[in-house]
């Protein structure tokens, strides 16, 4: 196992490229996936996640080949199940996208993955498949899951849709294939909707419709569609760029993120408004965002769409004049980690004033943090929101298990140190 050794850097500077989305990546690769011909996919994430979901796509008859960084993917839609059962890993989206695409592959497919995974439900997915005719079975609604496939016939399914969009996105990404029309409706409001969205943008590049209801709780899928090839250029990451950015903030510092744009809408792109919100200097441009430092401030933060930032905002609550609350962010217990008690334990040993409630943090700054032992917990975002605390904290901190960050980001410490951060990872 490796660990980071981050020592307070007095300012970080230059320009950095913002790596690809994962949440795009996995899409357009079982989109591709499931299309008959060739598509072809630049400037696509090679991170642990989205390796799993190329495994898997290959697995059940897509063929795949990396050159020149690009992904060829010649699709098919007669699938054929594996002997061997599917390893997502740790990638919740790998193993909740491709259940229900499991379900139109020929025979019986198990799908697994690492102790974390098992850890988080598949239940509600497994159940939504059941009433659409697919039998599916789980460990007490828990990974390993077993689909018996053989194509779906359509129908009407309901599902929550404040657990997790992935299962959402899912259903959407496999039910135009079915034989017949197919109804989705969701018995709660949808929480992390821009995610649902880019599932629809990228089905609508493969000439899928699916049609959603205005709140996003009722979708009407017609049955018997085709996935047609597509070329796509993967978008920058917000998820990932926020790290950097927030960086720049706690920091004070300038730095210019490049490969990013806000033309499609992605689900992360709302830590611009954050930044602003805290009073961080925020520039933008046709594909870049710049930081030049700020003197952030306290604010109120709803989670309910973007829960994948509530690490990083949490960090940034702990330089920033006045209290920040971030809400709505019951499921971050059901991640990697549980990310509330995560990020509040390990700030915490920072000298962070933050208390975790159940679905929700609060945290009063600003916090002369300094450096410590910190555990990642395992949890890429977790290791990364740390990592960021630790620039601007007094002394070395020390985060254990950092490899974990090769998850979604991959390059993050090596972005860090071209910006000047005083860290080496051993």
């Amino acid at each position: 196992m490796k660990q980071a050794l981050i020592r307070e850097t007095s300012e970080l500077r230059g320009r950095v490229e913002a790596p690809s989305s994962k949440s795009y990546t996995h899409r357009a690769i079982i989109a591709a996936s499931l299309a008959e011909g060739r598509s072809r996919l630049n400037k696509v994430l090679f991170c642990d996640d989205s390796i799993a979901t190329i495994n898997a796509c290959s697995m059940l008859g897509a063929s795949i080949e990396k050159e020149n960084g690009k992904l060829l993917i010649d699709g098919t839609s007669e699938l054929t199940a594996p002997k061997e059962a599917i390893d997502c890993k740790e990638s919740g989206s790998t193993i909740r996208f491709m259940t229900p695409i499991a379900a139109l592959a020929k025979g019986t497919t198990v799908l697994t993955g690492s102790s974390s995974l098992k850890k988080r439900p598949i239940g509600p997915l497994a159940e939504s498949l059941e009433q659409l005719g697919v039998r599916c079975t789980s460990q007490a609604g828990f990974p390993p899951v077993t689909v018996f496939g053989g194509g779906m016939k359509g129908g009407k399914t309901s599902i929550a849709g404040n657990i997790s969009s992935q299962f959402v996105s899912g259903l959407l990404l496999a039910c135009p294939l079915a034989e017949n029309d197919t109804e989705v409706i969701l018995t709660t409001d949808l929480e992390s909707r821009p995610y649902v969205e880019l599932t629809l943008h990228v089905q609508r590049e493969h000439s899928v419709i699916v049609k959603a209801s205005e709140d996003f709780r009722r979708y009407s899928i017609p049955g018997g569609q085709k996935y047609k090839p597509f070329d796509h250029i993967v978008l920058g990451d917000f998820s990932s760029a926020s790290l950097i950015l927030s960086a720049a903030a706690v920091t004070n510092s300038n730095i210019t993120v490049e490969n990013l744009s806000l033309r499609v809408n992605q689900p992360d792109s709302e830590i611009i408004n954050i930044l602003k919100g805290m009073n961080a200097n925020v520039a933008i441009g046709e594909d870049w965002v710049k930081i030049s430092g700020g003197r952030l401030k306290g604010m109120d933060i709803d989670a309910r769409n973007i829960p994948d930032l509530v690490p990083i905002c949490a960090v940034l609550a702990c330089f920033a004049k006045g209290e920040t609350n971030i809400y709505n962010a019951e499921r971050l217990r059901i991640k990697e980690s549980d990310r509330l008690a995560s990020i509040s334990s390990e700030l915490k040993k920072m000298g962070a004033r933050i208390t975790a409630h159940y679905d929700a943090l609060t945290v009063s700054g600003p916090s002369e943090l300094h450096g410590t032992t910190v555990d990642s917990h395992g949890d890429h975002r977790i290791a990364m929101a740390c990592a960021v605390a630790a620039l601007a904290s007094k002394g070395e901190t020390k985060i254990l298990r950092a490899e974990c960050v090769s998850k979604s980001y991959p390059e993050f410490f090596d972005d860090l140190k071209s910006l000047g951060a005083n860290l080496v990872v051993r």
